[in-house]
């Protein structure tokens, strides 16, 4: 009864700290393009309510985190607009727009691909640090598949089976091999990218992947693509996109509102007290793991199928390891690690078009994913809790 009395105490603060920092983001949103607000003193006045509500959040004994965030927020938030509206106009439509969202989105996409795949294998218990690897050998036999078969749809089926078996290699490894789970996927990257460049200048050599390369196409929606804005970005999105979307939100459904969810989240928390109702811990891992490698491959195909449209050695430079830490960061939620990846998506846009109208070097730019992936790991050292059993080889009696 007292923990219920809590709950209900705490409930006006923590809603106090989610109006924070929706103010603080609000306060930044009203100073960027397409918005053009009269009155500058707009974000001000919106950035000091969200600290307000963050700081009465933190006093009357809210989610310390989600204060401290709603204070974070509305600073940065209200600062970043008043510096905005001191910047050329011009310059600024040049970088903040709806390509820069569409870019997002785009980015974004090969991590959630991944970060989902990363999400069902650990949550089954299973550390897959082999998640780059599986993008690189999905994105190269997404190419060979779909140049040999003259089909993308064949291209997609050949990388998926491509990372479901360099996944089964590291499920036989941990499972029943019971190797360190970090090591095995360690050498399922290198396998992945020495396979993958060795097959490139075996198959294509110097003259690179073929240029008349079957596509994943775009989706059309007439009706969208006419509203200003918001057609820009969604009116033309390609097709992995919205799978990708789809697939977020059967994974959350799948995960936490079906049986099979349950026996996935059980085995990955606690393996014995699973075997012991008669789940079968063994098939689980393996069927997660396989999943994953299947659903990281799709991701290195969409970025060489879908969007790039030609193959090159490491194409993938270290997404599968930002999708880890998506996976981290959103604490091994669907949703969550999506919000992540278009974090590391926005960083991604946002450096690119950083390189075309600011003079700054693109070398340096580059990097800014990265660090951001290390901040954001950082700020998470003691507050993320992983499935308990995540990492340890289970041995059947």
């Amino acid at each position: 009864m007292t923990v219920l009395v809590g709950d209900v105490r705490d409930r006006p603060a923590r809603s106090a700290g989610l109006v924070g920092v929706g103010l603080g983001l609000l306060a930044l949103w009203s100073a960027l393009p397409p918005f053009s607000i009269a009155w500058q003193g707009l974000p001000l006045v919106l950035g000091l309510g969200g600290i307000a509500a963050g700081i009465w959040s933190l006093r009357e004994g809210g989610e310390r985190k989600l204060a401290v965030w709603a204070i974070v927020t509305a600073l940065v938030g209200t600062l970043t607009a008043l510096w905005a509206q001191g910047v050329d106009r011009e310059a600024l439509d040049n970088v903040v727009n709806a390509g820069l969202v569409a870019a997002t989105l785009r980015f974004a996409t090969p991590l959630a691909f991944a970060a989902l795949g990363g999400i069902f294998s650990e949550r089954s218990g299973v550390v897959n640090i082999g998640l780059e690897g599986m993008m690189l050998t999905g994105a190269f036999f997404g190419v060979w598949g779909s140049a040999s078969s003259g089909s993308w749809v064949i291209g997609l089926l050949v990388a998926m089976v491509a990372g479901g078996v360099l996944a089964a290699i590291h499920a036989v490894a941990s499972i029943h091999l019971r190797a360190d789970q970090i090591v095995s996927g360690t050498a399922v990257n290198f396998i992945g990218l020495g396979v993958t460049g060795y097959l490139y200048r075996d198959v294509y050599g110097d003259q690179g992947t073929p240029a008349d390369l079957s596509r994943v196409p775009d989706v059309k929606l007439p009706l969208i693509e006419d509203i200003p804005f918001f057609g820009d970005v969604f009116g033309q999105l390609n097709l992995l996109i919205w799978v990708m979307l789809a697939l977020l939100v059967v994974s959350h459904l799948a995960l936490f509102r079906t049986p099979i969810g349950l026996r996935l989240r059980a085995v990955g928390e606690h393996p014995r007290a699973a075997d012991t109702v008669g789940i079968p811990v063994y098939a689980v891992r393996y069927a997660a793991v396989i999943l994953s490698g299947m659903l990281a491959a799709l991701g290195g195909a969409y970025i060489t199928v879908g969007f790039v449209g030609s193959f090159s050695e490491n194409i993938t430079a270290g997404a599968g390891f930002i999708a880890l830490a998506a996976v981290i960061f959103g604490k091994w939620r669907p949703y969550a690690a999506f919000g992540a990846c278009l974090l590391f998506g926005f960083s991604n846009g946002l450096a690119q078009r950083l390189q075309s109208e600011a003079d700054i070097s693109a070398n340096l730019l580059s990097t800014l994913p990265y660090i951001l992936a290390l901040i954001a790991l950082v700020g998470l050292i003691g507050r993320s809790r992983p499935p308990a059993a995540v990492g340890r080889p289970y041995l059947k009696d």
